[in-house]
């Protein structure tokens, strides 16, 4: 390849080089796919040292223009060559290999008739009038010093309530130092991503899992390494040692239901102690649990402050409240607090002494039994309608908390998503288990979830999916 450079000026060469590959990728004359040189050739042809030309290749690489194979060269990336400024006739672009779009929002639409969508509480059940009381109470003229700005891990109230609270009801023994509070499990993922993960990191997240994890540390370079889930939950012999986070959902495998068991819990814990690893556990809705008795949280487990726990209020109250929280380790505390300070700056004082006046003055606690016994009558109720119904060619899998249960069918070959979008069309909202995956193996099954379902839809709703699912399924 002929490269026009000019090295006459004095200056940085490798800087000049840089800019002469930058400006082609750019004016079209390097395109997708193209191979570069090898940097000795290069080097060879300009009458530079191989560092120099290597030097440039770096940065590229760096910055999304270039991506290095191993055993084949550098190649101009997949998306180098769309335009990163605006110029005289051109649009704005985003960063080389962001490929995220927002999602559609539930709140965007009517809910449909009958609604099995995932994640989504009963907003009727939150008690209204007594969080009125409290946000107003702190809702006034000189309250939370409103000319200056709070701390960035969460108001001191708050994160006391937190830590006792957890202590409690999940048996993660905290101080409120180790507490940093979020905007919800998304933020809390989004911190500890920026804190931990670097480009080219590999982060191991569970498959089927929740794919907002996958993109948020995808979002942020790290090599996303899917990993097998089955009825124990996380496959932990083919976590990747290699991976510098390990993101888990062990309470209640999200979405496919079973938790982590007590042999895997120690064997993670132990792969994270001699490799390095961090954990993340994402423990998202377990305090609506139907059995007594639950497993030790992986954070209980630690003993070498590898856990980093996450908990959310926006599926135990509302999901408006975008409230919730990490517990780290002693050695991250700063580096999150300053994580957060640089994403938001900070949380509204007012709401969160609300926040951790409801949970000290029992409110929470007395909601989330309230809670627990209506959700408990809907998942009874939508059980055995579905060993009723569809007994014959689906599997409800066994799980004992949360406000979803997966179902996978007997015939491997059903096309869930086909399905779950001929349901939609006729007002039954269902998800399907294989979306959820992104690796080889994906399990055929569905995933419902009865939070925002009424108790007098639940019989109809599932008459309509059986009639859907008997044209899908012609063996039934």
């Amino acid at each position: 390849m002929d490269l026009a450079v000019d090295l006459s000026a004095r200056g940085d060469r490798a800087t000049a080089i840089y800019r002469a590959l930058l400006g082609a990728v750019r004016g079209g004359r390097l395109t997708t796919g193209d191979r570069l040189p090898p940097t000795r050739t290069l080097a060879q042809d300009l009458g530079v040292s191989r560092n120099t030309v290597a030097l440039a290749y770096e940065r590229l690489v760096a910055e999304g223009f270039l991506e290095s194979r191993v055993g084949a060269g550098t190649f101009v990336a997949a998306l180098a060559t769309l335009p990163v400024r605006a110029e005289r006739g051109g649009v704005l672009r985003p960063r080389a290999g962001w490929t995220f779009v927002p999602t559609q929002v539930s709140g965007e639409s009517p809910p449909p008739p009958y609604d099995f969508r995932v994640g989504i509480p009963d907003a009727s059940l939150f008690p209204y009038d007594a969080w009125r009381r409290l946000l107003t109470a702190e809702v006034r003229a000189g309250a939370h010093h409103p000319g200056t700005y709070a701390a960035p891990g969460g108001h001191p109230e708050l994160r006391a309530a937190i830590a006792r609270c957890i202590a409690l009801s999940r048996g993660v023994s905290a101080d409120a130092d180790d507490i940093v509070v979020t905007h919800g499990t998304q933020q809390a993922l989004d911190l500890v991503a920026r804190v931990l993960v670097e480009p080219g990191d590999v982060v191991a997240v569970e498959d089927p899992g929740y794919p907002q994890a996958h993109d948020v540390f995808a979002s942020h370079g790290a090599r996303v390494v899917p990993v097998r889930v089955d009825d124990e939950g996380l496959v932990v012999d083919e976590v990747p040692p290699e991976a510098r986070v390990v993101y888990t959902t062990p309470s209640h495998q999200f979405p496919y239901g079973p938790p982590l068991s007590r042999r895997r819990r120690e064997a993670l814990l132990d792969l994270a102690d001699r490799h390095g690893i961090a954990i993340v556990e994402d423990d998202y809705d377990s305090e609506f649990r139907f059995v007594e008795g639950p497993l030790e949280t992986l954070h209980a487990l630690d003993r070498h402050g590898r856990v980093l726990y996450l908990g959310t209020y926006s599926k135990t109250l509302v999901p408006a409240l975008r409230a919730g929280y990490v517990v780290v380790p002693e050695s991250l505390r700063a580096a999150l607090r300053a994580a957060r300070q640089l994403a938001d700056g900070y949380g509204d004082p007012a709401v969160e002494v609300a926040l951790a006046r409801f949970i000290s003055d029992g409110l929470f606690a007395a909601h989330v039994k309230r809670a627990r016994t209506a959700y408990a009558e809907r998942r009874d109720l939508l059980r055995r309608e579905l060993d009723h119904r569809l007994g014959e060619v689906i599997t409800v899998v066994p799980s004992a908390a949360g406000l979803h249960v997966t179902a996978v069918f007997a015939d491997p070959g059903v096309d869930d998503v086909a399905l779950a979008r001929a349901c939609a069309a006729h007002g039954v909202a269902v998800d399907a288990l294989s979306a959820y995956a992104v690796g080889p193996g994906r399990r055929s099954g569905l995933v419902l979830g009865y939070g925002a379902l009424r108790v007098d839809s639940i019989r109809p709703g599932s008459a309509l999916l059986a009639r859907w699912v008997e044209e899908t399924v012609p063996s039934r």
